[in-house]
């Protein structure tokens, strides 16, 4: 299995509570930092497709606003 480093964001600091990403055999793997085991993996055509929707905020009425 041929697979690229995770990286996680920038804005993540040193803090162990953020989402990392990898390729690895022409999938995008995403996980947790905090909980390694799980990861989904998905094409990177959709993963493209998410990213944009999170920019265009498809997914804002997820968010809890309250705090």
């Amino acid at each position: 299995m041929r697979s690229s480093a995770w990286q996680k964001s920038s804005y993540s600091a040193n803090h162990d509570d953020c989402v990392e990403v990898r390729t690895a055999d022409g999938l995008v793997e995403l996980r947790e930092s905090d909980s390694g085991d799980i990861i989904v993996r998905t094409t990177p055509v959709k993963f493209a497709k998410f990213l944009q929707g999170v920019k265009d905020g498809e997914f804002d009425h997820h968010a809890d606003l309250s705090n």
